[in-house]
């Protein structure tokens, strides 16, 4: 009897947790009411209930870099006041939630890698969709689709990391052009530079603020990303 209970009481922990996990995890759904930029939206769900929401996965240009205004547009066009559906994976130290946003079975997040209007964040992109949507940034890369008709595309993380230091503005073109960070490919110890369509590529997943550290680290340049 005291087994018997015991089994009983085990898998009523076990619903619990995964009903409790579920829960956590649950959609969102909600009409978007604004469009703060390329990849971050406000929606009003159903109890008049504002949520702004982080696309996760993805970077796309800040309002005051190249296509930054062209990526807000994209995400407008696309999703404003329309319902959407958005599957939580985190928030932000903002208070955000971060995740995926859907709209008529099309993932706007991976929308955007695809229109050449975001980056892959590869500091946080960890789940095995990554992987594709790589190959979907690589594609825009190789096609000069959207932002890639830029030979020197600076990725957002530096264009903020630069607005931080308060470089002034005659210097920041030449500081993003010079300074970008660079993925390591752990199989083939080769870095590149985030002009680079090797970029992203299967095991670049280290990261160097500098060639100099990234060589220290024992990477060398491919031959595209020499000086």
């Amino acid at each position: 009897m005291i087994i018997r209970h015991s089994i009983i009481t085990a898998f009523l922990f076990i619903f619990l947790f995964i009903v409790g996990n579920t829960h956590a995890v649950s959609a969102i759904t909600g009409k978007v009411v604004s469009v703060s930029d390329g990849d971050t939206i406000t929606i009003l769900d159903s109890t008049r209930t504002q949520h702004k929401i982080r696309l996760w996965g993805i970077d796309c240009p800040e309002g005051g870099q190249d296509f930054g205004n062209k990526a807000k547009k994209f995400t407008s066009n696309l999703v404003f006041g329309k319902t959407v559906s958005i599957t939580p994976e985190d928030t932000d130290r903002y208070g955000r939630t971060v995740g995926t946003v859907k709209i008529d079975g099309k993932s706007l997040n991976e929308e955007l890698i695809i229109a050449g209007f975001a980056w892959v964040y590869i500091k946080y992109c960890n789940k095995p969709v990554c992987d594709q949507w790589k190959r979907y940034e690589e594609a825009a890369r190789r096609g000069r689709v959207g932002l890639w008709v830029q030979s020197n595309a600076a990725p957002p993380w530096d264009f903020r990391r630069v607005e931080r230091e308060g470089v002034p503005v005659e210097q920041k073109r030449v500081v993003l052009q010079s300074s970008g960070v660079y993925h390591g490919n752990t199989k083939s110890m080769v870095f590149h530079q985030s002009s680079c369509g090797a970029y992203n590529s299967k095991n670049c997943t280290e990261i160097f603020n500098t060639r100099e550290a990234a060589i220290a680290a024992g990477y060398r340049p491919c031959g595209a990303c020499k000086p």
